[in-house]
């Protein structure tokens, strides 16, 4: 018998290949496994023994594994049991008609009720026991065993205990749905189904013992049969199997399970089916110091068993083993980045080990067949639960010196990506460990295990722009843009810039020590420099992520509108003003108030150059401001949907603040001026009473207070300096330049005149359909003056406050109480509420012609 020598101690991990970001770190996990006669060696080291040709076998025993899947399944059973209870509360109808069916067709059944089913119950749960106990013990799994006893004790006490609870403090309609005492007795919930269930589930899973599969599908018709002949409730089963199946995978995961994996001797077996008569196999894991580290040797492949082969003709190979137990991470992971990304990018979901290590081989083959250098594959095969990639030990990839490359090597591996990219195969997770050096002494790239082919353009820019950013964290940003020049061209460059985000990054190369946050803002403007002057400030950023700030504030936006819709909104108060109104001029109202766009839009497009002037994209953000009131105080909304239509159009971050300031400015200049005005010409005194001094003195001290605090501060003083400073001289220069110009100036200001006339205006025309008769230049002047003031209370759309301060502003001026209320109604009703759904039609709009 030969044995082997020197053993190793192995590393367990829990994940999955196929994750598009970082591997999580395995852990390190020593024990022993048996040898084909069924015996245990010293120190871990198996040692296999055949009469005719002796193999050496230096492995390590299969350890339990900690399985991710376990914890988002428990996760998914809490999710149902949820789901279950509130529908049997809100959803009566819908479960008690259910119900009601599958009665129905247990009536054909009726015969059962008359059988024993206390005995029946009893004899079922018996026999899944023995079976799944008496398999566990003649396998020797005697932590599994004692595992799945104790959950079942504990699903049965869970049972009890959410009885208790529910029955205590739950609705009786909950109660009513879930209560299992009506035929054989017992507690509300079946527990007798949360036991079992949390037996079987910690003594699975059920694909490797078929005791389990044949006692959960005995276990489901039981249930069945009980909820047909109306033993049970379906709520109240369901609710026991979510609690047993919660336990018993909790305690799993705790736990760990068995790896099914190939070890040892059926490796050996394994290997023999695709040619390779083995006659050593070693375990060849990393130092305790780099457990976790990726190897190169299976082009770093995350949560493998690598392997030295030595065969019977002299030749070594490289066995990498990917177990089953450990995908669910790295699925997990392709898929929250599938829901993450925009539908242009592609990007890969293996469902499987096999799909994933199946794929992997494919792509080297490809690349290979391309003509570039990859780990030289033999084969691959499956056996249990393992799927097994085989490389030739030579030649093999060694890890990049970063301080022996030079320009030419960084050329070399960009020509690299080139070539895969022209043939449509992109990498998908370049990253600063995905470099190598070849046998031959060039430098390549590793790590095609989420690579992929047939690739969108997009997909090819992103893979450029990862490359840029992981050689920039170690060759320096000037380095890499000089030699990209030299490999893709200027134009191919030019083209990198709208893909320059955060999430094309991998996000290993993100945590790199060398990364900072300025390395992307440099990346990008170095790009930006091979563009022209007069495009690279209108190079805007494509659409790669579903889940950016602008599809979160639309979100936000959708939330907040209809919880203010559902909440603010009195259908009977509109109603009462309404059916006191004259129809005529309450639509007269309406029109002041939707002419009134045409006002803002003047005072927008007065700033904005006329080659990049539209007069339907400018009316159509200020119809979707309208829509934002409804989420954000008024006035902040229409300023941001400005801000983001001027980016759109071509405006530079600093440029389109400074617009937005300016109208701003304008607009402030504007009301001032016409407060004064108007209330020179008609006599009134309400501003000198209606200004809240001491407010803004506060305010203003407060803001004073603050920044002199900032400055006395070392540390907050040199960034404010350092950083801010330059920012808002840049703006303030750009501000005054925009200030200076009398036609725009006139334009805007007469832009705003219109807009403040237009909505005095819209409520003279509320109040006339209400028989009240006034004069419209006072009527603006009350209404300007109130609604400037409501509408700095921060709430959407001044909702409250500015209701509040027409009435009141109208009542002091002689109006009666009931008439200035109806009217204010009236007119919110009609320039308020009646203009979100124009808004919000304009704004999908927008959205759909690249405005917004």
């Amino acid at each position: 018998m030969s044995t082997s020598t020197d053993p190793r101690r192995a590393s367990g991990s829990a994940g999955s290949p196929g994750s598009s970001d970082d591997a999580a770190t395995p852990a390190s996990v020593s024990a022993s496994v048996p040898t084909e006669a069924g015996m245990l060696q010293e120190g871990g080291v198996a040692v296999s023994d055949d009469v005719s040709d002796a193999v050496a076998i230096a492995d390590t025993p299969p350890q339990r594994v900690h399985d991710f899947s376990d914890l988002v399944n428990a996760a998914l059973t809490v999710a149902v049991a949820v789901v279950i209870m509130l529908s049997a509360v809100y959803l009566r109808g819908i479960s008690t008609g259910v119900e009601a069916d599958v009665h129905h067709a247990g009536l054909l059944f009726g015969w059962l009720v008359e059988l024993p089913l206390s005995m029946l119950q009893q004899i079922v749960a018996v026999l899944i026991v023995v079976a799944v106990l008496g398999q566990l013990i003649l396998g020797r799994e005697w932590v599994q065993s004692v595992t799945a006893t104790v959950s079942m004790f504990l699903g049965f006490a869970m049972a009890g205990v959410a009885s208790w609870a529910i029955g205590s403090f739950g609705a009786d309609v909950l109660v009513q749905a879930l209560d299992s005492r009506g035929v054989i007795g017992g507690a509300l919930l079946p527990d007798i189904f949360a036991g079992l269930s949390a037996f079987l589930t910690a003594a699975g899973p059920h694909r490797v013992r078929g005791s389990v599969k044949w006692g959960w599908n005995t276990l489901i018709a039981i249930a069945a049969l009980f909820m047909i002949i109306s033993v049970d409730p379906i709520a109240g089963v369901a609710v026991a199997f979510a609690i047993g199946r919660l336990i018993g995978l909790l305690i799993r995961f705790a736990l760990g399970t068995q790896n099914k994996g190939v070890w040892g001797r059926q490796m050996v077996q394994a290997l023999a089916g695709i040619g390779l008569d083995v006659i050593e196999l070693r375990r060849c894991d990393p130092n305790l110091a780099e457990i976790g580290r990726l190897s190169l040797a299976d082009d770093l492949s995350p949560f493998s068993r690598i392997y030295d082969v030595r065969v019977r003709t002299g030749e070594r190979y490289v066995i990498s083993v990917c177990d089953e137990q450990t995908r669910t991470v790295g699925y997990l992971s392709q898929l929250w980045l599938w829901l993450r990304m925009a539908s242009g990018v592609d990007l890969r979901r293996d469902r499987s080990m096999s799909e994933a290590t199946h794929h992997h081989v494919d792509l080297l083959l490809t690349l290979r067949n391309i003509g570039l250098e990859t780990p030289s594959v033999y084969a691959r095969t499956e056996s249990g639960e393992s799927s097994i990639m085989v490389f030739h030990a030579d030649p093999s990839f060694t890890p990049c010196d970063w301080n022996t490359v030079k320009d030419d090597d960084l050329v070399e591996v960009m020509d690299y990506l080139a070539a895969a990219n022209r043939r449509g195969v992109t990498h998908r997770n370049i990253t600063p460990e995905s470099f190598a050096r070849s046998g031959t002494g060039r430098m390549v790239l590793a790590g095609w295990l989420n690579g992929d082919d047939a690739s969108s353009p997009a997909n090819v820019a992103i893979d450029r722009v990862q490359m840029l950013a992981a050689l920039s964290c170690r060759v320096g940003i000037g380095r890499v843009i000089r030699c990209a020049e030299r490999s893709w061209g200027r134009d191919a460059l030019t083209g990198l810039v709208p893909f320059v985000q955060n999430v094309a990054v991998s996000r290993t190369t993100r945590t790199d020590e060398f990364w900072s946050r300025e390395t992307l803002k440099s990346l990008r403007h170095a790009l930006e420099e091979f563009s022209p002057d007069e495009e690279s400030g209108a190079i805007e950023s494509v659409t790669l992520s579903r889940f950016n700030v602008k599809s979160f504030v639309t979100l936000v936006l959708l939330i907040v509108a209809a919880v203010v819709v559902f909440t603010q909104l009195k259908p009977q108060d509109f109603l009462n003003a309404v059916s006191q109104a004259n129809p005529w001029m309450a639509a007269l109202s309406f029109l002041f108030g939707v002419a009134s766009w045409i006002g803002s839009a003047v005072a927008l497009g007065a700033f904005i150059d006329p080659d990049r002037r539209s007069t339907s994209g400018i009316l159509a953000s200020q119809a979707a401001g309208s829509f934002t009131t409804v989420s954000m105080p008024a006035g902040v909304g229409p300023a941001f949907v400005n801000l983001q239509y001027l980016r759109r159009i071509g405006y530079r971050n600093a440029k389109a603040t400074a617009i937005m300031s300016a109208v701003l400015a304008v607009q402030a200049i504007t009301i001032a001026g016409l407060l004064v005005v108007i209330g020179i010409f008609t006599g009134r005194n309400t501003l000198s009473g209606m200004i809240p001094t001491n407010t803004l003195v506060i305010a203003i001290g407060l803001t004073a207070f603050a920044m002199s605090a900032a400055m006395i501060v070392p540390f907050t003083r040199r960034m404010i300096i350092d950083r801010l400073v330059p920012i808002v001289l840049s703006y303030a220069r750009q501000l005054v330049e925009l200030l200076s110009q009398p036609r725009k100036l006139f334009a805007a200001m007469g832009g705003w005149l219109l807009q403040n006339l237009l909505l005095g205006l819209s409520f003279w025309a509320a109040l006339m359909a209400l028989g009240q008769h006034a004069n419209p230049l006072e009527i603006t002047f009350i209404y300007v003056l109130t609604n400037t003031l409501a509408s700095a209370v921060p709430t959407p759309g001044g909702l409250g406050a500015i209701e509040a301060a027409l009435t009141l502003g109208f009542t002091s001026v002689g109006i009666p109480y009931a008439v200035a209320l109806s009217a204010t109604l009236l007119f919110r009703l009609l320039t308020y509420w009646l203009r979100i759904p124009i808004g919000a039609a304009a704004m999908k709009w927008m959205n759909v012609h690249g405005l917004l």
